[in-house]
């Protein structure tokens, strides 16, 4: 079994190391580690951070056009994300701000060809493997920020003490780390893997980082995301009547969940040691839903609503009493922008990026160590908690889009591997079709030899 796992993660072609390290570069760029608070420092955007980004755009038509020959073969998934970048197209004639939405638009679509990218070029164990390196570096400076420079890389005012990394706020290094350490722990649960060595200081920092934010979100979604990997991992290792037990233990625990949150949601947070309001996030989700029943069907315009000159934005921040910088909800932020139809359309998305991923668990999943469900399990956890969803520069949005473009592309032509592997009953004899001999079919002569 072993050497097949080996002969399935060989058909997948390896892609070149220049093309890694530029992936990895704007990975960093994406997650906006060190670039956003050195050029944008108040978070608002400044004519000098859109040049920054000129070269990543050039960098990405090219990788796009030089991978052109893989990335054809991915036409499905790019038709169902293009109606997301039309739909944002299409909002900027009720927009509120329509010259925002253009450069808005304009970054979204760019974004969407990187994703197309990384998910026809980086396929099977690829992928995962290349965005642990990258979560080891931002890692590594995040640690020397925090020691080194601890004016940038700890809170001074607002959860002061608490580490933020490369980044703005706690929240941000959290959510990237999450994706660190479940890419992380898919390398090590891959059969193949050469070293685990260096997967596993990957996976140790990236948890040990989002620990050190002490951020409830984001230890969930890490439980969540590197929990799923694991769980895949126990049932292939298990058999089937383990792995019977197991699925239906899960069943039972989340429903279980489910009830006990519906029944007891305050005393759950209250335990946590979270407000009931989710730290003022529940009165903002209130005061949006009203602006969302002005305009349900076309939102306010994509990118436009948090502007600096937004009125209905002003509204909500002399509600709340505090400078809302989003809404702190994925699904609320669609409904602002893009209204019922953007939110719909992105959750059918989800779901059928999700379906095929767990269809094919069985063969793309084990090639790649289960990354794909651990990270959409994490990644619907946090776009109930951060804006995240159909969001342009956005690592765990261009992260989805790549998924979707995996779980369309046609499979290698190595066979799917079960996940529980089948024992071999005693006194049971190997194959005898002539094809599956070590040396060819055995030639017989004519006659008997006697």
């Amino acid at each position: 079994m072993r050497e097949s796992s080996s002969i399935i993660a060989e058909a997948e072609p390896v892609p070149t190391w220049w093309e890694g390290a530029i992936c990895i570069a704007m990975i960093f760029m994406l997650t906006g580690a060190l670039i956003g608070p050195v050029f944008a420092p108040t978070q608002e955007e400044t004519p000098i951070l859109r040049l920054v980004w000129l070269p990543a755009y050039a960098a990405t038509l090219g990788l796009f056009i030089y991978r052109l020959d893989r990335i054809w073969r991915a036409w499905p998934a790019a038709l169902l994300l293009l109606t997301t970048v039309f739909l944002a197209f299409a909002s900027k004639y009720w927009s509120i701000d329509s010259a925002t939405t253009m450069r808005r638009v304009i970054s979204l679509a760019i974004t969407l060809l990187f994703a197309l990218y990384m998910g026809a070029a980086f396929r099977g164990p690829h992928l995962p493997r290349m965005l642990m390196q990258a979560a080891l570096v931002m890692a590594i400076g995040s640690l020397v920020m925090v020691f080194a420079f601890p004016s940038i890389g700890v809170h001074q005012t607002e959860n002061a003490g608490l580490w933020r990394g490369l980044w703005y706020e706690k929240n941000q290094m959290g959510a990237v780390m999450v994706i660190g350490a479940t890419a992380s722990a898919a390398c090590l649960a891959m059969e193949n893997e050469r070293s685990r060595l260096l997967p596993a200081v990957a996976l140790a920092l990236s948890s040990g980082l989002v620990l050190a934010t002490q951020s409830k979100t984001s230890l969930l979604c890490l439980m969540l995301g590197v929990g799923t990997v694991a769980g895949f991992w126990t049932l292939r290792k298990g058999g089937a009547a383990f792995a019977v037990a197991a699925v239906w233990a899960a069943v039972v625990a989340a429903a279980a969940g489910v009830w006990l949150w519906d029944t007891h949601s305050v005393e759950v947070l209250e335990a946590l040691g979270k407000d009931p309001s989710l730290t003022g996030r529940t009165d903002i989700w209130a005061a949006l839903m009203r602006k969302v029943a002005d305009h349900p069907m076309t939102g306010y315009g994509y990118g436009a609503f948090w502007g600096r000159e937004s009125v209905p934005a002003e509204w909500i921040r002399k509600e709340t009493q505090w400078p809302v910088p989003s809404a702190h909800n994925g699904w609320i932020d669609l409904l602002v922008q893009l209204g019922w139809p953007g939110a719909i359309l992105t959750g059918v998305l989800m779901a059928l990026a999700t379906v095929i991923t767990a269809v094919r668990s069985g063969g793309a999943g084990l090639r790649e160590g289960w990354w794909a469900m651990g990270f959409l399990v994490a990644f619907i956890a946090l776009s109930l908690s951060e804006s995240i969803l159909l969001t342009h520069q956005s690592l765990p949005w261009v992260l989805f889009m790549a998924v979707l473009t995996r779980a369309v592309l046609p499979s290698s032509t190595a066979a799917a591997v079960p996940l529980a592997p089948r024992p071999r009953q005693a006194y049971q004899t190997g194959s005898r079709i002539a094809a599956q001999y070590a040396n060819g079919p055995v030639r017989r002569p004519p006659f008997a030899v006697r």
